[in-house]
Protein backbone atom coordinates (compact mmCIF):
# COMPACT_ATOMS: atom_id res chain seq x y z
CA UNK A 1 0.00 0.00 0.00
CA UNK A 2 2.84 2.36 0.89
CA UNK A 3 4.56 1.56 -2.40
CA UNK A 4 1.40 2.44 -4.34
CA UNK A 5 1.12 5.71 -2.45
CA UNK A 6 4.71 6.54 -3.33
CA UNK A 7 3.94 5.74 -6.94
CA UNK A 8 1.11 8.24 -7.05
CA UNK A 9 3.23 10.86 -5.31
CA UNK A 10 5.85 10.35 -7.99
CA UNK A 11 3.45 10.93 -10.88
CA UNK A 12 4.42 14.62 -11.19
CA UNK A 13 8.01 13.50 -11.80
CA UNK A 14 6.82 11.23 -14.62
CA UNK A 15 4.95 14.13 -16.18
CA UNK A 16 8.10 16.19 -15.79
CA UNK A 17 10.16 13.62 -17.66
CA UNK A 18 7.68 13.29 -20.49
CA UNK A 19 7.19 17.01 -20.91
CA UNK A 20 10.92 17.56 -20.96
CA UNK A 21 11.01 15.15 -23.86
CA UNK A 22 8.28 17.18 -25.48
CA UNK A 23 10.45 20.26 -25.43
CA UNK A 24 13.03 18.53 -27.54
CA UNK A 25 15.07 16.42 -25.24
CA UNK A 26 15.23 12.28 -24.38
CA UNK A 27 22.40 16.85 -23.45
CA UNK A 28 26.63 19.11 -25.65
CA UNK A 29 29.60 18.30 -23.62
CA UNK A 30 28.59 18.83 -20.01
CA UNK A 31 31.10 17.99 -17.31
CA UNK A 32 31.16 14.26 -16.82
CA UNK A 33 29.29 13.46 -20.02
CA UNK A 34 30.92 11.31 -22.63
CA UNK A 35 30.15 12.77 -25.99
CA UNK A 36 27.21 14.28 -27.84
CA UNK A 37 23.87 13.10 -29.09
CA UNK A 38 22.49 15.81 -31.29
CA UNK A 39 23.58 17.23 -34.57
CA UNK A 40 23.49 20.97 -34.64
CA UNK A 41 21.37 22.61 -37.31
CA UNK A 42 23.20 21.72 -40.47
CA UNK A 43 25.80 19.57 -38.74
CA UNK A 44 26.24 15.93 -37.90
CA UNK A 45 26.57 14.26 -34.55
CA UNK A 46 29.54 12.60 -32.89
CA UNK A 47 28.95 9.23 -31.31
CA UNK A 48 28.07 8.99 -27.64
CA UNK A 49 26.29 11.05 -25.03
CA UNK A 50 22.63 11.30 -24.09
CA UNK A 51 19.72 12.34 -26.26
CA UNK A 52 19.25 15.96 -25.43
CA UNK A 53 21.29 19.08 -25.97
CA UNK A 54 24.15 19.21 -28.44
CA UNK A 55 22.11 20.44 -31.37
CA UNK A 56 20.44 23.10 -29.29
CA UNK A 57 23.65 24.24 -27.68
CA UNK A 58 25.24 24.41 -31.10
CA UNK A 59 23.05 27.43 -31.84
CA UNK A 60 24.79 30.66 -30.98
CA UNK A 61 22.50 33.34 -29.51
CA UNK A 62 20.61 34.98 -32.29
CA UNK A 63 20.77 31.95 -34.56
CA UNK A 64 17.65 29.85 -34.91
CA UNK A 65 17.53 26.43 -36.51
CA UNK A 66 16.63 26.49 -40.17
CA UNK A 67 13.22 24.82 -40.51
CA UNK A 68 12.82 22.04 -43.00
CA UNK A 69 10.07 22.17 -45.62
CA UNK A 70 6.53 21.79 -44.29
CA UNK A 71 6.16 18.66 -46.42
CA UNK A 72 8.91 16.87 -44.48
CA UNK A 73 6.93 13.69 -43.79
CA UNK A 74 4.48 15.56 -41.56
CA UNK A 75 0.98 14.76 -42.91
CA UNK A 76 -0.54 15.34 -39.45
CA UNK A 77 0.98 18.79 -39.05
CA UNK A 78 -2.22 20.43 -37.81
CA UNK A 79 -2.64 17.87 -35.04
CA UNK A 80 1.07 17.86 -34.29
CA UNK A 81 1.20 21.64 -33.91
CA UNK A 82 -1.72 21.60 -31.48
CA UNK A 83 -0.06 18.94 -29.33
CA UNK A 84 3.29 20.73 -29.58
CA UNK A 85 1.89 23.97 -28.20
CA UNK A 86 0.05 22.09 -25.46
CA UNK A 87 3.36 20.54 -24.44
CA UNK A 88 5.03 23.94 -24.59
CA UNK A 89 2.34 25.39 -22.33
CA UNK A 90 2.88 22.69 -19.72
CA UNK A 91 6.61 23.29 -19.96
CA UNK A 92 6.21 27.03 -19.47
CA UNK A 93 3.91 26.70 -16.48
CA UNK A 94 5.44 23.72 -14.69
CA UNK A 95 8.54 22.12 -16.12
CA UNK A 96 10.81 25.06 -16.81
CA UNK A 97 10.35 26.62 -13.35
CA UNK A 98 11.17 23.26 -11.73
CA UNK A 99 14.25 22.90 -13.92
CA UNK A 100 15.42 26.42 -12.99
CA UNK A 101 15.07 25.58 -9.30
CA UNK A 102 16.85 22.21 -9.74
CA UNK A 103 19.81 23.80 -11.51
CA UNK A 104 20.03 26.58 -8.91
CA UNK A 105 19.86 24.29 -5.88
CA UNK A 106 21.70 21.12 -6.97
CA UNK A 107 25.46 21.56 -7.61
CA UNK A 108 26.82 20.57 -11.02
CA UNK A 109 28.80 17.56 -9.68
CA UNK A 110 25.63 16.17 -8.11
CA UNK A 111 23.67 16.63 -11.34
CA UNK A 112 26.44 14.83 -13.21
CA UNK A 113 26.23 11.98 -10.71
CA UNK A 114 22.48 11.68 -11.26
CA UNK A 115 23.03 11.61 -15.02
CA UNK A 116 25.70 8.90 -14.69
CA UNK A 117 23.45 6.69 -12.56
CA UNK A 118 20.57 7.02 -15.02
CA UNK A 119 22.87 6.01 -17.86
CA UNK A 120 24.10 3.02 -15.91
CA UNK A 121 20.55 1.84 -15.27
CA UNK A 122 19.93 1.96 -19.01
CA UNK A 123 22.86 -0.38 -19.76
CA UNK A 124 20.71 -3.51 -20.36
CA UNK A 125 18.72 -1.73 -23.08
CA UNK A 126 21.84 -0.26 -24.69
CA UNK A 127 23.50 -3.69 -24.60
CA UNK A 128 20.51 -5.48 -26.16
CA UNK A 129 20.16 -2.91 -28.93
CA UNK A 130 23.85 -3.08 -29.78
CA UNK A 131 23.58 -6.85 -30.16
CA UNK A 132 20.39 -6.62 -32.21
CA UNK A 133 22.16 -4.18 -34.52
CA UNK A 134 25.05 -6.61 -34.94
CA UNK A 135 27.52 -4.30 -33.19
CA UNK A 136 29.37 -6.81 -31.01
CA UNK A 137 32.14 -4.32 -30.23
CA UNK A 138 29.60 -1.75 -29.08
CA UNK A 139 27.90 -4.35 -26.92
CA UNK A 140 31.26 -5.17 -25.34
CA UNK A 141 31.79 -1.50 -24.55
CA UNK A 142 28.39 -1.30 -22.86
CA UNK A 143 29.13 -4.40 -20.80
CA UNK A 144 32.56 -3.10 -19.82
CA UNK A 145 31.12 0.26 -18.82
CA UNK A 146 28.43 -1.38 -16.70
CA UNK A 147 30.86 -3.61 -14.82
CA UNK A 148 33.40 -0.83 -14.20
CA UNK A 149 30.93 1.88 -13.25
CA UNK A 150 28.77 -0.37 -11.09
CA UNK A 151 31.79 -1.49 -9.04
CA UNK A 152 34.58 1.07 -9.12
CA UNK A 153 32.17 3.86 -10.03
CA UNK A 154 29.99 3.32 -6.96
CA UNK A 155 26.86 2.08 -8.70
CA UNK A 156 27.38 4.32 -11.71
CA UNK A 157 27.67 7.55 -9.74
CA UNK A 158 31.13 8.16 -11.21
CA UNK A 159 31.77 7.46 -14.89
CA UNK A 160 35.13 5.77 -14.41
CA UNK A 161 34.74 3.91 -17.71
CA UNK A 162 34.59 7.12 -19.74
CA UNK A 163 37.74 8.35 -18.01
CA UNK A 164 39.42 5.20 -19.37
CA UNK A 165 38.22 5.54 -22.96
CA UNK A 166 34.92 3.65 -22.79
CA UNK A 167 32.56 6.46 -23.75
CA UNK A 168 28.81 6.23 -23.38
CA UNK A 169 26.74 5.59 -26.50
CA UNK A 170 22.97 5.70 -26.37
CA UNK A 171 21.17 2.96 -28.31
CA UNK A 172 17.41 2.63 -28.69
CA UNK A 173 14.95 0.20 -30.22
CA UNK A 174 14.06 2.89 -32.76
CA UNK A 175 17.68 2.83 -33.97
CA UNK A 176 17.59 -0.97 -34.10
CA UNK A 177 14.41 -0.98 -36.18
CA UNK A 178 15.97 1.58 -38.53
CA UNK A 179 19.07 -0.60 -38.95
CA UNK A 180 16.73 -3.47 -39.82
CA UNK A 181 15.20 -1.35 -42.58
CA UNK A 182 11.89 -0.46 -40.91
CA UNK A 183 10.67 2.92 -42.26
CA UNK A 184 10.11 5.64 -39.71
CA UNK A 185 6.56 6.48 -40.76
CA UNK A 186 4.97 9.92 -40.36
CA UNK A 187 6.33 12.49 -37.95
CA UNK A 188 4.34 12.67 -34.70
CA UNK A 189 4.21 14.91 -31.69
CA UNK A 190 2.91 12.90 -28.75
CA UNK A 191 1.13 14.49 -25.79
CA UNK A 192 3.79 15.11 -23.13
CA UNK A 193 6.21 12.71 -24.85
CA UNK A 194 6.95 15.18 -27.63
CA UNK A 195 8.68 14.74 -31.03
CA UNK A 196 8.46 11.20 -32.37
CA UNK A 197 7.51 9.05 -35.35
CA UNK A 198 5.52 5.86 -35.78
CA UNK A 199 8.69 3.77 -35.58
CA UNK A 200 10.03 5.77 -32.65
CA UNK A 201 6.73 5.39 -30.77
CA UNK A 202 6.77 1.63 -31.32
CA UNK A 203 10.37 1.47 -30.10
CA UNK A 204 9.54 3.51 -27.01
CA UNK A 205 6.67 1.17 -26.16
CA UNK A 206 8.83 -1.90 -26.70
CA UNK A 207 11.56 -0.60 -24.42
CA UNK A 208 9.02 0.20 -21.71
CA UNK A 209 8.04 -3.49 -21.66
CA UNK A 210 11.59 -4.83 -22.01
CA UNK A 211 13.41 -2.65 -19.47
CA UNK A 212 14.62 -4.91 -16.62
CA UNK A 213 14.54 -2.10 -14.05
CA UNK A 214 10.92 -1.29 -14.90
CA UNK A 215 9.91 -4.95 -14.79
CA UNK A 216 11.63 -5.47 -11.45
CA UNK A 217 9.97 -2.40 -9.94
CA UNK A 218 6.53 -3.45 -11.15
CA UNK A 219 6.91 -7.04 -9.99
CA UNK A 220 8.03 -5.99 -6.51
CA UNK A 221 5.36 -3.31 -6.03
CA UNK A 222 7.88 -0.48 -6.30
CA UNK A 223 6.27 1.57 -9.04
CA UNK A 224 7.54 4.74 -7.40
CA UNK A 225 11.02 3.81 -8.65
CA UNK A 226 9.79 3.97 -12.27
CA UNK A 227 8.27 7.42 -11.85
CA UNK A 228 11.18 8.80 -9.84
CA UNK A 229 13.71 7.53 -12.38
CA UNK A 230 11.77 9.03 -15.28
CA UNK A 231 11.34 12.29 -13.39
CA UNK A 232 15.05 12.60 -12.63
CA UNK A 233 15.97 11.99 -16.27
CA UNK A 234 13.47 14.61 -17.42
CA UNK A 235 14.43 17.15 -14.79
CA UNK A 236 18.15 16.82 -15.46
CA UNK A 237 17.61 17.02 -19.21
CA UNK A 238 15.36 20.08 -19.01
CA UNK A 239 17.80 21.84 -16.68
CA UNK A 240 20.62 21.36 -19.19
CA UNK A 241 18.39 22.71 -21.97
CA UNK A 242 17.35 25.95 -20.30
CA UNK A 243 19.51 28.38 -22.27
CA UNK A 244 19.53 26.47 -25.58
CA UNK A 245 15.75 26.11 -25.69
CA UNK A 246 15.23 29.73 -24.67
CA UNK A 247 17.51 30.84 -27.51
CA UNK A 248 15.84 28.52 -30.01
CA UNK A 249 12.33 29.62 -29.07
CA UNK A 250 13.26 33.30 -29.11
CA UNK A 251 15.14 33.27 -32.42
CA UNK A 252 13.28 30.72 -34.56
CA UNK A 253 10.86 31.99 -37.17
CA UNK A 254 8.88 28.79 -36.64
CA UNK A 255 9.63 27.11 -33.31
CA UNK A 256 7.64 24.00 -34.23
CA UNK A 257 9.48 23.51 -37.53
CA UNK A 258 12.85 24.16 -35.87
CA UNK A 259 12.17 21.47 -33.28
CA UNK A 260 11.03 19.06 -35.97
CA UNK A 261 14.24 19.65 -37.87
CA UNK A 262 16.37 19.08 -34.78
CA UNK A 263 14.50 15.86 -34.03
CA UNK A 264 15.15 14.57 -37.54
CA UNK A 265 18.84 15.43 -37.38
CA UNK A 266 19.21 13.82 -33.98
CA UNK A 267 17.50 10.59 -35.04
CA UNK A 268 19.43 10.35 -38.30
CA UNK A 269 22.69 10.93 -36.45
CA UNK A 270 21.90 8.27 -33.87
CA UNK A 271 21.04 5.73 -36.53
CA UNK A 272 24.28 6.41 -38.43
CA UNK A 273 26.30 6.34 -35.18
CA UNK A 274 27.67 9.77 -36.01
CA UNK A 275 28.79 8.91 -39.54
CA UNK A 276 28.21 11.61 -42.21
CA UNK A 277 24.93 11.49 -44.09
CA UNK A 278 25.77 10.26 -47.61
CA UNK A 279 22.94 12.34 -49.06
CA UNK A 280 24.60 15.49 -47.72
CA UNK A 281 28.04 14.78 -49.16
CA UNK A 282 29.13 16.78 -52.23
CA UNK A 283 28.88 15.04 -55.59
CA UNK A 284 32.20 13.77 -56.96
CA UNK A 285 32.63 14.35 -60.70
CA UNK A 286 33.35 11.31 -62.85
CA UNK A 287 36.48 12.01 -64.88
CA UNK A 288 36.74 8.46 -66.22
CA UNK A 289 35.57 9.48 -69.70
CA UNK A 290 37.69 12.60 -69.89
CA UNK A 291 40.01 12.67 -72.91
Amino acid sequence: MISRARGWLALPFLALAMTACGTGTDRANHPGMAGNFYAGPGGTMPVGGDPATTALQGNAPGQGATPRPASDNDPLEGFNRAVFWFNDGVDTVLIRPLAVAYKAVVPAPARTGVRNVMRNLRSPLDFANQLLQGDVGGAGTVLGRFVINTTVGLGGLIDVAAENGLNYEYESLDQTLAVWGVPEGPYLVLPLLGPSSVRDAVGLTGEAYADPVTNWAQNTDRDWIIYTRAGLVGLDTRAELLEPLDDLKRNSLDYYAAMRSLYRQRRNGLIRDGAPDPSQLPAIPDYGDAK
